[in-house]
């Protein structure tokens, strides 16, 4: 037996020799006050073990000195603790007295030089004699709590904080107290919880899990920055140390290079600024820049001005306003993270001199203090202005470092704040050229980026210019193998998100998280804002739903893709690894060669800049699957656009992503397949191969992969050696995922317990024009987005398809000479498909124009071989084509083209007043838009002049932009509600759920049961009179103004979408 575990039986053993048997029995044995007991104990045995070889402790119990010696064996050791328990109760009495002085701190000690252990046992100890005169031997037999009472008084905090601070993991001593709790408790069974033995241990280690993610998950939300500035001066040190730059990659060498100089930088502008040396705009943006150390306002600017050249749509170059905006902002975030830091410490310190229970705050002092410092914002932000229009930058200071974190930073604060920083950049970041191969030359060295000026061509005869950073060509070459050494704000969370509680309260633990991405539409924010939680909280609880749900990283798939990655790509969708080779200049005074030369030039570089982006993009994916794929389960919080639509705050690795992002992720939870989860599965590969198999009826689907089983199979074990059937999918990475997880249940030998953690989809066919089919009880239109049942899934596309070539099929037959329309019918002939209307029909339900339209099919018609000699003949045909299509959407969707129709009337007369249109989702969402015609504001800073928009909600609003988006927008906000109430009934129902807006995800095994909810709750959404309570909203708003009535609807019965079985599939 261990010393550890002698020692801890020991102290359990003398300090509960003083109470009767029963007493002692729960001390021992009881759940909850002997885990508390037990778990203190064992840690002062291991707390003061060390001072055992002195005979410190041993002195001081001559009943344990046994145990204590250096030279006690196991068995010994075993001995010692027997011959303890057999003592008379006055010898052990006696020990547990003159023990006591030692295992109990004296009280006269510093509280500061109390560790949260020795403040629980001192607890502990004053408690027992207590409970000892509270209770009896019938009080024992009949009624727990006497003793329960007195018990629970005990500081949980400085328990908890005891365990944070010394956690216990010797294996010996927790397997020792197992194997005793299971010895005592009763039939396996425990006297306070009813739970068994087992299931006590197991959850005390899922909390022990839980503390140790939930300080991981703080460390990196508050010391990312800080602890990216900590590894460079280690890098630095010991690059010095061993000479290490030789071996360094080339980009975490580029960016330890340009670390020192800018840190040094910074020092010196923060040096300047509280030496009183005056520069324009120092007084504006010094006292932020000074509430922060400067290696980690470096860390910052670099690796924000290096993500975003990466993820910038602007090859190699940032507009400066987007960069110095964003350096700016993440300044401010790190500053209120950071002082919130210092002020949670500052408290717990405090909470150190005073009594280790604590002293509980005046509830109405505190409310008090609140409201108070609430008031005393605008006053401080007024004096602040003030002052700095007076130069007073000690006072500036003064008040800045006691202010409230509350309150946020303006836009110019960000500005000439980022400017700065962008500027210190500049002069301090440098990249050395390659040397020359035939001498000593070790290469030209130029500076890293440079502030250029740009020309965008808005209209005709209208220029504007901007300013932008770009970056040299060594450094872009490198720029996406950067990913791996910088930070990445916002990542995915190791435990589940806060939930909403307010406008600003929940997602993340620290960092800065808003349940509605407002884009500064101050209108939109305060209507959030105002509105009655209980009004929102449907809305409030599908967000904390969809932001429980964990992930995992799909090990098996992220091994294929870093082998194709680091092969090169170009293939599965995979971004081309190479740049497309520039032609050569021509040696020719040719003009039509110079102009074919230029062309293609235009066209390399165009295709060499999206595969740069792409390329950064599939760096930033594949570097946030590297970082959490040893984690059993990450969270995304979710929060809102405008509409009400949910989406992941984490920009990169998502399931809102494209294929290669879904194909990594799998539920962090399995649930078994059950009897029907493997056929789903088998579905799911049908719906991913895409093509005319998605069209297919389930059975024909199921069958399409049971064909192909071989090929399936062969996926799965040798997705880069055997057939490849995956890469033939529409969505190969998707695909192959299912490949395995199917050739997994099959192995297993029993596919119906096989544990799952693949999402399934169910995806609605045309959302949008379902949506507006079950507002007009459109029957027709409802037909054709299976809203209705059928043999097999109606295919919209299909049908407006085969409607336009009837009718071109009879204009083709028309004489040209009488009819326009003609010639452009019968160049058209052979050309209608779905793949020429499609995009034309899905956009209809977003308002396409017919100008839209036509160079939708326009586009479509040149990806051909050319139907005319004559462009001009093409672009006719493509405006008949376009004006047939909408012709035949009008006539299909009838009832849903006069509500359509209906809407942008009714946001025609609101904007014509000078209104925003505004209205409330059928979950008390209330939604503004934030179409308005803003002006802009020039702001001098350090780099250049740079034009701010003002959000101003003052200025005239968008008529033409009101009227044109509100229909879309509000189709938004219904199936956002619909995905919602969805959401909720899974989660009740027990179902794991995630949402991509029209999209629903579960386990295989739980399809069916997610098929009959969403089926449900689209009813019951539409069993409310949508229309009638926007025009009432309207109304009300709006008392002066006159709307048309709603629109005549069909007669669609509703409840048919219960029995259809495609309407999601």
């Amino acid at each position: 037996m261990p010393a550890e575990v002698c020692w801890t039986k020991g102290i359990l053993s003398t300090t509960a020799c003083i109470f009767p048997e029963h007493v002692k029995q729960v001390l021992l044995t009881g759940y909850p006050v002997a885990g508390m007991w037990r778990s203190a104990a064992q840690q002062l045995a291991r707390q003061k073990l060390h001072g055992v070889r002195s005979g410190r402790i041993a002195s001081n119990f001559p009943l344990l000195r046994q145990v204590t010696t250096s030279q006690s064996t196991a068995h010994q050791a075993s001995a010692s603790v027997q011959s303890l328990d057999r003592a008379s109760e006055s010898d052990r009495s006696s020990e547990f007295k003159s023990g006591l002085r030692f295992l109990k701190p004296s009280t006269s000690s510093s509280p500061s030089s109390l560790t949260p252990l020795d403040s629980a046992f001192i607890e502990l100890v004053d408690l027992l004699p207590k409970c000892w005169q509270s209770t009896s031997t019938t009080d024992f037999n009949h009624d727990h709590s006497k003793l329960q009472t007195p018990l629970q008084v005990f500081d949980s905090r400085a328990y908890s904080s005891a365990l944070e601070e010394d956690e216990l993991c010797d294996e010996d001593i927790i397997g020792k107290e197992n194997e005793h709790a299971r010895e005592a408790l009763p039939n396996g069974s425990n006297w306070d919880t009813g739970l068994d033995a087992d299931s006590l241990l197991e959850q005390k280690s899922r909390k022990r899990k839980a503390r140790e993610l939930h300080k991981r998950q703080v460390k990196i939300e508050t010391e990312a920055w800080q602890q990216a500035a900590t590894e460079y001066r280690e890098l630095m040190t010991e690059m010095c140390r061993k000479s290490l730059a030789p071996n360094l990659p080339f980009a975490q060498s580029l960016l330890l290079s340009w670390f020192e100089p800018l840190r040094d930088g910074i020092l010196e502008e923060q040096r300047a600024y509280g030496n009183r040396e005056h520069r324009e705009h120092r007084s504006m943006y010094g006292p932020y820049m000074c509430q922060l150390p400067a290696d980690m306002l470096a860390v910052i600017t670099m690796h924000r001005l290096m993500g975003l050249l990466m993820c910038d749509q602007e090859h190699g170059c940032v507009k400066v306003i987007h960069a110095a905006v964003v350096i700016g902002e993440a300044v401010e975030q790190e500053v209120r993270i950071f002082q919130l830091m210092n002020s949670q410490k500052k408290s717990k310190d405090a909470e150190g001199n005073t009594n280790s229970l604590g002293d509980v705050a005046n509830n109405e002092e505190l409310e008090a203090t609140r409201k108070a410092d609430l008031k005393s914002k605008k006053v401080v932000r007024d004096k602040v202005k003030k002052l700095v229009k007076q130069n007073k930058l000690r006072r500036v200071d003064s008040i800045l470092k006691h202010a409230s974190t509350d309150e946020p930073w303006s836009t110019v604060i960000h500005v000439k704040l980022g400017s700065r920083l962008l500027e210190l950049m500049l002069e301090t970041s440098f990249v050395r050229a390659p040397a020359c191969q035939d001498g000593d030359d070790f290469g030209e060295l130029r500076p890293a980026f440079q502030h250029k000026f740009k020309n965008h061509v808005l209209r005709q005869n209208v220029n504007r210019i901007y300013g932008v950073i770009e970056c040299d060509q060594l450094v872009l070459a490198e720029i996406d193998q950067s990913v791996k050494h910088m930070v990445m704000p916002y990542m995915p969370m190791l435990v589940k998100p806060l939930p909403w509680k307010g406008f600003n309260e929940g997602g993340y633990l620290y960092l800065k998280s808003s349940i509605m991405r407002t884009q500064g539409a101050k209108e939109q924010r305060m209507a959030v804002i105002d509105t009655p939680r209980k009004h929102m909280k449907v809305v409030v609880e599908a967000l904390n739903v969809l932001g429980e749900t964990g992930w995992r990283v799909n090990k098996r798939v992220l091994e294929v893709v870093e082998k194709l990655w680091k092969a090169g790509g170009g293939i599965a969708d995979l971004v081309e690894a190479d740049d497309v080779p520039i032609p050569e200049r021509p040696d020719t005074s040719d003009k039509e060669v110079w102009h074919k030369w230029k062309v293609a030039v235009s066209q390399a570089k165009r295709t060499n800049s999206e595969r740069h982006s792409l390329r950064c993009d599939t760096e930033l994916k594949l570097g946030v699957a590297d970082k959490l794929i040893d984690e059993e389960a990450f969270y995304y919080p979710h929060n809102l656009d405008f509409r009400g639509r949910a989406y992941p705050m984490h920009p990169h690795l998502n399931h809102l992503g494209n294929d290669l992002c879904r194909g990594l992720l799998i539920f962090a939870d399995g649930k078994p397949l059950g009897p029907s989860g493997l056929r789903w599965i088998k579905i799911q590969l049908a719906n991913l191969y895409g093509g005319s198999v998605g069209k297919m009826s389930f059975d024909d689907r199921a069958a399409f992969a049971e064909d192909r089983m071989e090929e399936i199979l062969d996926s799965a074990e040798r997705p880069l050696d055997g057939s490849r059937l995956w890469l033939k999918a529409e969505d190969p990475f998707q695909f192959l995922a299912a490949c395995i997880d199917l050739r997994d249940a099959l192995a297993s030998g029993n596919p119906e317990t096989f544990v799952s953690h693949l999402p399934v989809h169910q995806d609605g066919s045309c959302n949008g024009l379902q949506h507006y089919a079950a507002l007009g009880r459109d029957r027709i239109g409802a037909e054709s987005v299976n809203l209705i049942a059928g043999d097999k899934p109606a295919d919209v596309y299909s049908g407006i398809a085969e409607r336009v070539e009837i009718i071109m099929e009879k204009d083709a037959l028309k004489n040209p000479l009488t009819s326009r329309n003609a010639a452009s019918a019968r160049l058209l002939q052979g050309q209608i498909d779905r793949k020429l209307v499609k995009q034309t029909v899905m956009t209809s339900v977003y308002g396409v124009t017919f100008i839209g339209a036509r160079m939708q099919i326009l586009n479509r018609l040149k990806e051909r071989s050319p139907i005319a000699v004559d462009p001009v003949d093409t672009y006719r045909a493509a405006c008949y084509a376009a004006k047939v299509t909408l012709d035949a959407l009008g006539e299909m969707f009838k009832e849903a083209r006069c509500i359509m129709s209906w809407l942008g009337d009714c946001a025609k007369i609101i904007a014509a007043a000078g209104h925003t249109v505004r209205w409330t989702s059928p979950l008390g969402l209330p939604i503004v838009q934030p179409y308005r015609k803003h002006s802009r504001h020039l702001v001098k800073t350090s780099l250049q002049v740079l034009a701010l928009r003002n959000t101003d909600d003052n200025h005239p609003v968008l008529a033409s932009r009101q009227r044109s988006a509100f229909p879309p927008n509000f189709v938004h906000s219904l199936d956002s509600s619909h995905m919602m109430m969805t959401a909720l009934a899974c989660s009740k129902a027990g179902l794991t759920f995630a949402g991509v807006h029209d999209s629903y995800w579960t386990h295989a095994g739980d399809v069916e049961n997610m098929n009959v909810i969403l089926r449900k709750n689209f009813v019951k959404l539409y069993k409310q009179p949508i229309l009638e309570n926007l025009l009432l909203d309207f109304q009300t708003q709006f008392p002066d103004l006159v709307f048309p009535e709603v629109p005549a609807r069909g007669d669609l019965d509703l409840k048919e979408v219960l029995k259809s079985p495609y309407f999601f599939n």
